[in-house]
C-alpha cells in the first residue's frame, strides 16, 4: 500500500464514521473530506472546485428548482385529484397512491414529491381508520423506489453518471435506468401494496393526538400587588421554564395579543393564557402570585381588603380544584380552551379567536422606567386562531435553530406550543430547544400566518389541503416545461444539464416561479456534498485505493467470481445506505464498483448500475434517505420500526435487482 493510498483510505475511513456520527451535516463533512484531500496534495487546489460545475451538480440544482414550479403551480394538485380514487377501500387506495408517488419521484426530487402527498395521505389514513404510519411508510418507500427509473430521479443516479464520464465514458442517458428500476419499483410497490402495509407497526399519530398529553390553556390574571406586576414577561417565562409552561398569549382591556412580545411589561389586571400541565399549573399561580381569571369573578362578594396572602392561597385551592378536575374550563373564561377539545375540532380554532384585534399599547422603556409599550410589536387582526401540525423538512431552515433563534412571536406572531419528536410530545424548554429533521411541530397563530410560515421555511402542513392552482397557465407552462427538458434530455438532442439548465431559464421567463423562490428551491447542502465528493471519488481512482479495496472485498468474499463479486457490491452498498446519505454512499462506493470491475474484466456498467440501485434503496433506518427521516414525526415511528416493511424490501430488490442487472447489462 502506497502513501497516498493509505492517505486517502484514512480520509475515507475517518468520513465515513463522521457520517454515521451524525453530529455534523453531511455536506459539512463531505467539504472537510475534500478539504484534507486537497492539503494533503491528493487534489490540485486549482481543480479542487471543479466539482461545483460538474454536469450531475447542475442536473440536480436544476431539476429542484423545475419540481418547485410543478409544486407551487398546482399541477400535482390537480393530478392527485384526478387519480386518487375518493371512496375506495385500503388496498386500491393505497395502491394508487404509492403508484402516483413512484411515477412522480421518476421526474421531480422524490422529497417534494412525498411533501405534496403526505397531507393526502394523512387524511387518507383517517378515512380508512389507519394508523397514519401505515400509510407513510408505503408513500415514502414508494416514492424512493420511483426514483431508480431515471437519471433524473435521485442524486445517486446523477453521481454514478457524472463518475462515468469521468473515467472518459459517456453519461447515462434519461432511461438507461429504466429497464431496471422499472422491475424493481414494479416487485415492490406489487409487495407494499398487497401485503407490505400491513406489516407497518400500528403507532398512535404523532400529529395533533400525539400532542394529548394532560396540557391545557387557561387564563390567569395578575392581581394588584403581585410579583408579575411590573415584570417583562421574558421575567415570567423564564419562572414558568421551570414548571414546563408558557405563555401563548396575553389579553389586556378586552384586546387579545395572540403573541406578545417578550420585552412588554406586564401590568395588573393583565391576564395571561399559559399553556401549562395540570400538576405544574399551582405552582405557577404560586410562584408568581398569580390567580385564575375567573378566581376573582367567584370572590366578587368578599371584601376588597383581603390580603394579598389570602387571594394567592385562594388561587392555589383553585389551581388544586382545576387540577382534579382535568382542565374543565367554566364558561366564565370563555377564552381559556381545552387541549383535548382542540385535538377533536378538525379545525383547531382556539375559542376564543374572536377577541383577537390590534393592540393599541406597545412596549418601550422610558427614561423613568415606568412601564411603555414598543411601537415595533407586531400585533395582527385575525378572526381566526387556528392550532397546525408542521412536519420538519431535511432541508427545511428550522433545522438545528430554535424558538428563540427564530424570533417566532416577534417575526411571525405565532407560537409554539410543542415538539414531537420520535414519537413522544416534548414541551420543556420549547424556546431553546433546537428543531431536527422530522420533528413535527404544534403551532399557533393565524392561518395564512402559518402557512407562509411553512412554505418560507421548508415545512409540511399535515392536514387536508384545499385544490389551490394560483394561475392555471402556470400549471400548463411548468408541466410543459419539464416534459420538454426530460425529452431534450431523453432524446440525446441537449445533455441533461443543459436541457434542465434551459429548462430553468425558461421557467424564470415565463414566470412560472417567482424569481425570488428559484435559488430557495435548490437544496444547497445536497450540491455541496455532491460536488465536494465528486473531486475525493476521482481521488480514490488516481491513487488506486478503490482498486485496492475492491480486490480486498472480492479475494474475501467473491473468490473471483463475477456474480458473487455483483451482489457483494450490490448488499454492501444497500447496508452503507441506510446508515449514511445515499448521495455520500453512490459516491464513495463508485470508484470501488470500478475498481471491481477491473479486477474481474467485466462490464463496469453492470457494477455503476448496481452501486446506483443499492444507493437508492434505503428502508432500513429513518437516516439512510431523507424521505425516511420525514415521517419519522407524523408517524410517530421508532428508529427501530422501519425494518419491518423494509427488510422483505432489500431481499427483493437483491432478488429482482441482479437477475435484471445481468440481463440488461451483461458482464
Amino acid at each position: 500500500m502506497t502513501t497516498p493510498q493509505s492517505i486517502i483510505i484514512l480520509i475515507l475511513l475517518v468520513t465515513i464514521g463522521m457520517f454515521l456520527w451524525g453530529r455534523w451535516r453531511h455536506d459539512m463533512v463531505a467539504l472537510g473530506a475534500m478539504l484534507a484531500c486537497v492539503f494533503t496534495g491528493l487534489i490540485e487546489a486549482e481543480t479542487a472546485f471543479n466539482g461545483f460545475g460538474h454536469p450531475a451538480v447542475i442536473t440536480v440544482a436544476c431539476v429542484l428548482v423545475l419540481s418547485r414550479a410543478l409544486q407551487s403551480s398546482g399541477a400535482v394538485d390537480v393530478l392527485t385529484r384526478l387519480v386518487l380514487p375518493a371512496k375506495a377501500g385500503p388496498t386500491l387506495s393505497i395502491a394508487a397512491l404509492t403508484v402516483l408517488a413512484a411515477l412522480l419521484s421518476g421526474f421531480m426530487n422524490n422529497v417534494g414529491a412525498l411533501a405534496l402527498l403526505m397531507p393526502v395521505a394523512i387524511q387518507l389514513a383517517h378515512r380508512l381508520k389507519l394508523a397514519p404510519g401505515q400509510v407513510l411508510m408505503p408513500l415514502a418507500f414508494a416514492s424512493i423506489l420511483g426514483g431508480t427509473m431515471t437519471l433524473i430521479g435521485t442524486p445517486p443516479n446523477l453521481i454514478i453518471s457524472g463518475i462515468r464520464r469521468s473515467e472518459g465514458l459517456e453519461s447515462f442517458k434519461m432511461f438507461d435506468f429504466t429497464a431496471v428500476g422499472a422491475a424493481i419499483t414494479a416487485v415492490g410497490l406489487i409487495f407494499i401494496i398487497l401485503l407490505g402495509w400491513r406489516l407497518v407497526p400500528k403507532r398512535k399519530q404523532a400529529g395533533t393526538e400525539g400532542f394529548e398529553t394532560g396540557a391545557y390553556i387557561t387564563e390567569v390574571r395578575i392581581p394588584d400587588g403581585s410579583k408579575a406586576d411590573g415584570m417583562k414577561l421574558r421575567e415570567v417565562e423564564a419562572v414558568l421554564d421551570n414548571a414546563d409552561a408558557q405563555v401563548v398569549g396575553l389579553v389586556r382591556n378586552d384586546v387579545r395579543v395572540t403573541a406578545p412580545s417578550s420585552g412588554r411589561y406586564l401590568r395588573a389586571l393583565d391576564v395571561l393564557i399559559i399553556e401549562a400541565e395540570a400538576d405544574a399549573l399551582t405552582k405557577v399561580l404560586s410562584d408568581l402570585g398569580l390567580e385564575l381569571a375567573h378566581a376573582k369573578k367567584k370572590s366578587d362578594a368578599k371584601e376588597e381588603s383581603d390580603s394579598t396572602a389570602e387571594n394567592n392561597a385562594k388561587a392555589e385551592e383553585e389551581a388544586a380544584k382545576d387540577s382534579r378536575q382535568t382542565a374543565k374550563i367554566d364558561e366564565n373564561a370563555a377564552r381559556s380552551l381545552s387541549r383535548d377539545a382542540a385535538v377533536a375540532d378538525s379545525k383547531a380554532e382556539l375559542v376564543s379567536a374572536n377577541a383577537t384585534g390590534d393592540s393599541k399599547e406597545a412596549d418601550s422603556d422610558d427614561e423613568s422606567g415606568k412601564p411603555a409599550e414598543k411601537p415595533a410589536e407586531k400585533e395582527r387582526k385575525s378572526d381566526e386562531i387556528v392550532l397546525a401540525e408542521l412536519a420538519v423538512l431535511p432541508s427545511s431552515s428550522l433545522v438545528n435553530r430554535s424558538a428563540a433563534d427564530m424570533l417566532l412571536r416577534t417575526r411571525y406572531s405565532i407560537n409554539l406550543l410543542a415538539v414531537s419528536r420520535h414519537g413522544r410530545r416534548s414541551m420543556a424548554r420549547l424556546r431553546s430547544m433546537r428543531l431536527r429533521a422530522g420533528d413535527l411541530l404544534l403551532m399557533q397563530g393565524a392561518p395564512d400566518v402559518l402557512q407562509d410560515f411553512a412554505n418560507n421555511t421548508g415545512c409540511v402542513p399535515l392536514a387536508e389541503r384545499e385544490l389551490r392552482i394560483p394561475n392555471k397557465r402556470n400549471a400548463i407552462m411548468s408541466t410543459v416545461i419539464m416534459l420538454l427538458a426530460v425529452a431534450l434530455a431523453a432524446l440525446g438532442i441537449l445533455p441533461a444539464a443543459v436541457s434542465f439548465a434551459a429548462g430553468v431559464l425558461a421557467t424564470m421567463a415565463f414566470r412560472t416561479l417567482p424569481w425570488r423562490l428559484v435559488y430557495e428551491s435548490v437544496d444547497w447542502p445536497v450540491v455541496v456534498l455532491l460536488a465536494s465528493l465528486l473531486p475525493v471519488a476521482g481521488a480514490m481512482q488516481s491513487t488506486g485505493a478503490a482498486s485496492l479495496i475492491a480486490s480486498v472485498l472480492l479475494d474475501t468474499l467473491a473468490q473471483g467470481n463475477a456474480v458473487i463479486g455483483l451482489a457483494v457490491i450490490l448488499i454492501t452498498t444497500l447496508i452503507l445506505t441506510d446508515l449514511m446519505n445515499n448521495a455520500a454512499t453512490a459516491a464513495v462506493m463508485a470508484p470501488i464498483a470500478l475498481g471491481a470491475a477491473n479486477q474481474l474484466g467485466v462490464n463496469p456498467d453492470t457494477f455503476l448500475m448496481a452501486v446506483a440501485v443499492g444507493a437508492s434503496c434505503a428502508f432500513l433506518t429513518p437516516i439512510g434517505h431523507q424521505n425516511n427521516t420525514l415521517i419519522l414525526g407524523p408517524g410517530g415511528f421508532r428508529f427501530g420500526d422501519y425494518w419491518r416493511m423494509g427488510l422483505p424490501l432489500d431481499v427483493l430488490v437483491v432478488l429482482v435487482g441482479l437477475p435484471m442487472l445481468l440481463l440488461v447489462w451483461p458482464l
